[in-house]
């Protein structure tokens, strides 16, 4: 995937390529494990989690994952779950990843989601509707 532009220069507010590339690679892994089970935690494994995007710090220190649970319900019950597994989590994104130091770490509510339903409310609207069709 290339962008034009934007990365080509990383004095720019934006995340570098690398950046980009660690935090993708870490969201499906983590995607991965938590869709199969692996951790060791029956109550985090009942559950179907969304991980929609990871951010990682320029350092590749810190990552912060953006997770959703199915259906929306419990978002901090799945947070908490998160942050007590996120020991095992670590080390098994490090090992699977092959990385020298696997990142701290850190889970969010995803909150796209909801503006995303957001948006749609707003263009079921019949008043957004007309001035949509006029065009």
């Amino acid at each position: 995937m290339h962008r034009m532009g934007k990365n080509k220069f990383h004095d720019g507010p934006g995340p570098s390529q690398r950046q980009l590339r660690v935090g993708e690679l870490i969201r499906r892994t983590l995607s991965d494990v938590l869709a199969r089970g692996d951790i060791h935690d029956p109550d985090l494994n009942r559950m179907s989690i969304t991980v929609g995007e990871v951010r990682i710090s320029p350092d590749l220190k810190i990552a912060t994952a953006y997770v959703l649970p199915l259906g929306g319900t419990g978002q901090e019950d799945v947070v908490a779950l998160l942050a007590r597994n996120k020991g095992e989590l670590r080390r098994i994104i490090g090992k699977k990843l092959a990385l020298k130091f696997a990142p701290d770490l850190r889970f969010r509510v995803d909150t796209t989601f909801d503006q995303m339903d957001e948006t749609r409310r707003l263009f079921s609207q019949d008043d957004v509707l007309r001035d949509t069709e006029e065009e």
